[in-house]
């Protein structure tokens, strides 16, 4: 079967992106996979600024280019309503601030067609604002890597894989109506990528980093510089979504119980290390509820081979005396700066 013989639908959900949106688009429209089988959705997302008429000027430019307009609703449901548009057989994503390679979907489907695989993902690199590259979130494979759901899950709870839509070209269709994003939420790849992998049949992971990300401060996930006090939601949904995988991981693949259980700890871990002083009171319900976690597994934590030493110190303190603990932290910060 030729690579280059099955249609792609990329979404792209927009919001007040006027000034990422055009290299966004173009990046996706210079595409070298064949024009004609590749379907490109910009989704204004209700944005305030110009980016719904740059969307619309680049619909005129590119006859495969189309754009909806919709009330503000979050970036799941502009995705959503991408993938209810969609005709093509796979879907690919790509978030409105970043941009891919020219030969990103090419490389995904021929690698598709090859293994006959439901999900293939490319690697990434990240750019921040002064135009820098940054680490890698992700390490690339050495070579092309095929692999099983579970071993993607794994991955994923040991935090070296890459639960992004972005990165990945998907058969359109698992996205059913009850397989969508979760709207209202942010960490909603992960969400959605853990459920989705009970169905998918392999992954085939390649080391090509094509999906370039452009790393914004401000953004739904990232704190703002200006917000002394300002908590992103997006660290309480990681943890609320490292429950729900724990649940997955007992029902269906219990011998990964251990890692997901380090999991949530890793990520309750995050929570507490970024939530501001301010808002760790006794009034904070989720706040609670977290050290209460951390408190009633504080002997389980200690013997979890997969945390690293200095994660269980932490976990150790934050669970004895977190609000002491992020406020000593504090000060040594402040003397070392």
């Amino acid at each position: 079967m030729e690579r280059n013989s099955k249609t792609i639908s990329i979404i792209i959900p927009a919001y007040n992106t006027e000034g990422l949106l055009d290299k966004c688009v173009r990046s996706v429209a210079a595409q070298d996979y064949p024009a004609d089988l590749l379907e490109i959705i910009v989704v204004d997302d209700g944005s305030t600024d110009r980016t719904g008429e740059i969307a619309d000027n680049l619909a005129a430019e590119f006859e495969n280019v189309t754009v909806i307009h919709k009330e503000n609703g979050g970036s799941s449901s502009a995705r959503n309503v991408g993938i209810a548009a969609a005709k093509g057989e796979y879907l690919g994503f790509v978030d409105s601030d970043d941009y891919i390679s020219p030969e990103m979907y090419s490389k995904l489907m021929d690698a598709a067609l090859r293994h006959g695989a439901d999900m293939v993902q490319a690697s990434r690199d990240e750019i921040s604002e002064d135009g820098k590259r940054l680490p890698d979130v992700v390490i690339p494979p050495d070579g092309e890597k095929v692999i099983t759901p579970e071993e993607h899950l794994k991955s994923l709870l040991l935090h070296t894989g890459d639960a992004s839509f972005c990165t990945k070209i998907t058969r359109r269709s698992f996205f059913t109506e009850k397989m969508r994003f979760p709207e209202g939420e942010l960490n909603e790849d992960f969400y959605l990528m853990i459920h989705m992998l009970e169905k998918v049949n392999k992954l085939v992971l390649l080391p090509g980093q094509y999906y370039h990300v452009f790393y914004r401060s401000g953004s739904n996930s990232r704190k703002k510089k200006d917000e002394k006090d300002y908590f992103p939601p997006v660290f309480t949904d990681i943890v609320r979504n490292a429950d729900v995988a724990e649940r997955i991981v007992r029902r269906n693949h219990p011998k990964l119980l251990p890692i997901a259980r380090r999991f949530g700890f890793v990520q309750r871990l995050d929570f507490l290390l970024h939530i501001p002083i301010s808002k760790m009171t006794k009034e904070n319900v989720f706040y609670r509820r977290v050290v209460d976690d951390l408190r009633r597994a504080f002997f389980e934590m200690q013997r979890n081979k997969y945390l690293a030493k200095k994660q269980k110190v932490y976990l150790a303190l934050l669970s004895i005396a977190p609000k002491f603990v992020r406020k000593t932290h504090a000060r040594i910060r402040r003397l070392d700066s």
